[in-house]
This record gives C-alpha cells, structure tokens and sequence, in this order.
C-alpha cells in the first residue's frame, strides 16, 4: 500500500476539519441564539420593573423617530421580551432575528450620544442576528419540527376548499 502524498494528507486533514466545523454549526446557532435573546430580554425586564422611569427615559433620553415617547416605549419593550423568547425556541427564528434587528437599529439610532463600546457592542448583535436571519436558526430549533407539519396542514385545507373541488370537478 502506497503512502499517501502530502497534498493529499492535507486534503483529508482538510476535510475532516470541515466535517467537524460542520457538526458544530447547530450548536453554534443556538448560541448565537441564546446570546443575542438574553441581552434583548434583559433589557425588557429592566424596563418593565420600573416602568415610569422606563418613560421617562424614552421621553428625554431616546428620541425615537416618529413615535410618541409612551408608543415608543411599549413598543420596543415587548419586542425585548417576545423576540428574544421566539429567537431561543426557534420559533419564527428569521422573523424574531429581523424584529430584533429593528430594536436594535432603534435603539441606536434614538440616542444621541452613545459610547464607542456600547455602539461596537449593538454592532456585534447586529452581525449575529444578519447571520440568523440569513441563514435560519439552525437545525435545534422547534420550527423545523413544527413547520412541515403546518404544511402539510395548509396544503390539506387547500385542497377542501370549494376553489379546489371546482378546479377538481372540471379536470
């Protein structure tokens, strides 16, 4: 038996690394997950436990475009605390990382001042949640179970539907 050449070795050494790196991926999307939803989330809580402090901030401190200080508030604090939640099932995973995304981008851009580690930090959430919903939340997430099943579920209904029976009745 010949001896492997050394391009071919690295080749292998190559590939088994991939192969390793891409048993790792589910666990990294959860983390990433997992991350992301317990700085959002956090934050939520911090804001519901003393909500007129929460309202004035979002009166004086955060000027968010468009939105009276009160809609502002309610608004981005149920996003902290539902997204995050959603984003760790995997439940609607590109759906909660784009809502996130939302708050996140508000809430940069409603301060006016913000510190360069605080911006970096807002910038590395970013990153992470683009990755999330550009490539799903992985394959530990309760939507793979969940949606073929409503498929299959819409896909029957639609078939019992009077539309359907015409189109059937006239084939």
């Amino acid at each position: 038996m010949t001896k492997p050449s050394a391009p071919q070795r690295a080749i292998d050494l190559w590939s088994q690394l991939v192969r390793a790196l891409d048993a790792l991926q589910p666990l990294a999307a959860l983390a990433a997950r997992v991350y992301v939803a317990q700085a959002f989330f956090l934050s939520g809580l911090t804001k519901i436990r003393d909500w007129d402090t929460t309202l004035a901030l979002f009166t004086d401190e955060y000027k968010v475009p468009l939105l009276p200080p009160a809609l502002a508030a309610l608004m981005g604090t149920t996003g902290e605390l539902v997204l995050p939640v959603l984003l760790v099932l995997g439940l609607g995973g590109r759906f909660a990382a784009l809502g996130l995304t939302v708050v996140n981008a508000v809430a940069v851009v409603s301060l006016s001042e913000i510190a360069p580690a605080a911006l970096q930090q807002h910038v590395f959430w970013g990153a992470l949640l683009a990755g999330l919903a550009v490539y799903g939340p992985g394959p530990w997430a309760l939507e793979r179970a969940i949606w073929p099943r409503l498929q299959r579920l819409a896909n029957a209904g639609a078939s019992r539907t009077p539309e359907a029976a015409a189109r059937a009745s006239t084939s």
